[in-house]
């Protein structure tokens, strides 16, 4: 079985700026750069004729490549967990993207994606209320911007859980145009 996703990985001066958005509290688990990416759809368990099949799939999909930049941070809060996250502009062009690649996922087999998608790069988890500490991270961090950043590709990844977290592997990349 293979744990997959689809995902845009941002350059590395975008993963910088991310990286340097982030703080040494302990209130958060942090992403580290290996895990900055904007995921286009969780695909989850599959086997690995699946895999193959998904994989040759999304090298059919047609789209134009596009820019993204980075724009505000937020947080999705589930009960006594949650996660912060950079947001993305502008979101039309990669919501066309997603919405090819949801197609390509229900074609192979895979149920549809019961939740709306929100285009976003995770910066942090945590468990428990943190109610201060994370108004205090949305305080400073709210003007958490960047300049456009040109999206060329998108890639079909692995993750790997271990009891570390969760190691990502690139298996193929879909040049865009």
């Amino acid at each position: 079985m293979h744990r997959l996703f689809a995902a845009i990985r941002p350059p590395e001066h975008i993963r910088d700026i991310l990286l340097d958005a982030m703080d040494d509290s302990a209130d958060f688990r942090w992403q580290d750069d290996e895990q900055l990416h904007l995921t286009l759809r969780f695909m989850g368990e599959v086997d690995r004729h699946v895999a193959a099949d998904l994989s040759d799939a999304l090298g059919r999909i047609r789209a134009a490549p596009f820019q993204l930049r980075i724009s505000k941070v937020g947080t999705f809060d589930h009960r006594a967990a949650g996660a912060l996250w950079a947001g993305v502009e502008p979101k039309a062009q990669v919501a066309t993207l997603a919405a090819k690649i949801e197609r390509v996922c229900q074609q192979a087999g895979l149920e549809p994606e019961q939740r709306a998608f929100h285009p976003h790069i995770t910066l942090a988890r945590w468990k428990g209320r943190r109610t201060i500490e994370l108004a205090d991270f949305l305080d400073r961090r709210r003007s958490l911007t960047s300049e456009p950043f040109d999206v060329r590709e998108f890639l079909l990844v692995e993750s790997r859980l271990s009891r570390h977290g969760a190691h990502y592997e690139e298996i193929a990349s879909y040049s865009l145009g």
